[in-house]
């Protein structure tokens, strides 16, 4: 089983994999939130997103509540924050767990990669970033504070490219 196969649903609770999600292209996973202070990080999410499409990119978008109760609300809720408020046409998975013993699948595998600061481990907060490859290989994976339009994401982005 790949990373790809793994099950995780979308938003509105319709069952598939992360490969449903991906749709066989290179894809940014982030653990988003919609009322921490990095939550503006979705507007350049969604230019990434926007500018990358139809190269073969997609961004991926992951609710977690598990930091400072930071993503508190329904599937509807969020969906309509990021619609009504940054304009979010992304994939948005179903809330999950990145952190501790309810952690997701896909999550377990993620944070055995080392961020750019060699660090592998937990999830450190909201908006930790994860480049897949076409193939659901990791390639890359950045802190939370690196945003999206940084020439680092922008560059890996666009070694995935088809």
């Amino acid at each position: 089983m790949t990373l790809l196969d793994a099950p995780i649903a979308r938003l509105d609770g319709t069952p598939g994999t992360l490969g449903d999600l991906t749709g066989g292209k290179a894809a940014l996973l982030v653990n988003v939130a919609s009322k921490c202070g990095l939550t503006p990080q979705y507007t350049a999410l969604e230019e990434l997103h926007e500018k990358y499409a139809e190269q073969g990119f997609t961004v991926i978008g992951v609710p977690c509540n598990q930091f400072g109760g930071q993503e508190p609300g329904t599937s509807e809720e969020i969906a309509e924050f990021c619609s009504a408020t940054y304009g979010v046409t992304f994939p948005m998975s179903e809330k999950i767990e990145v952190n501790g013993d309810d952690r997701h699948d896909i999550y377990r595998k993620l944070v055995e990669t080392p961020n750019e600061k060699g660090k592998a481990g937990d999830i450190e907060w909201n908006f930790e970033k994860f480049l897949l490859s076409p193939a659901g290989e990791v390639v890359a994976r950045f802190n939370p504070g690196v945003v999206p339009d940084d020439p680092a994401i922008v560059a890996a982005v666009e070694s995935q490219l088809c």
